[in-house]
């Protein structure tokens, strides 16, 4: 990752943070025992339970040092700093999905915590960077694969 800045909202730096004191404090010690019991099992170059845990240890690692990152350059988005006339990142907005009739409520938020099952869309996201700046009311066309769709500001919440 690179030292450019984070933006994230308080809730998401949040669960940045709870995940990283999880994986230093448990599932490092938890990774580390399925290693050494893997180890006991005799010869490693054919030992699948050890390939695994070093593996998953790998894996865990570098999630960690992700999780790092973030939390060194995060640009934390305080709820009282965000106005509620103007979609920003941190808005939840209320829009109306006008080819289809209806409405959606989106989370606005950084690239690193978007998640489209929780409605939580980044700011760089077709919809999400055509909806940065907008006020109730406003109509947006966001370019899809399948053609266009248009959208209605409804609510700033």
């Amino acid at each position: 990752m690179n030292t450019k800045e984070v933006l994230i909202t308080e809730e998401g730096f949040e669960k940045v943070k709870n995940e990283l004191e999880y994986l230093k404090a448990e599932k490092r010690q938890e990774v580390a025992g399925r290693i050494k019991v893997a180890r006991e099992f005799g010869d490693i170059s054919e030992n699948s339970e050890y390939d695994e845990a070093k593996k998953e240890q790998a894996e865990t690692e570098a999630r960690i040092v992700k999780l790092e990152n973030i939390v060194k350059y995060a640009k934390m988005i305080k709820k009282n700093d965000i106005d509620k006339d103007i979609v920003s990142i941190g808005s939840k907005v209320v829009v109306l999905a006008m080819d289809f009739d209806e409405e959606e409520t989106y989370a606005i938020v950084g690239s690193t915590e978007a998640d489209p099952y929780e409605n939580k869309i980044s700011n760089v996201s077709p919809v999400g960077s055509a909806l940065i700046g907008k006020k109730i009311g406003d109509v947006i066309e966001v370019a899809v694969p399948a053609g266009a769709l248009n959208y209605k500001v409804v609510n700033i919440i």
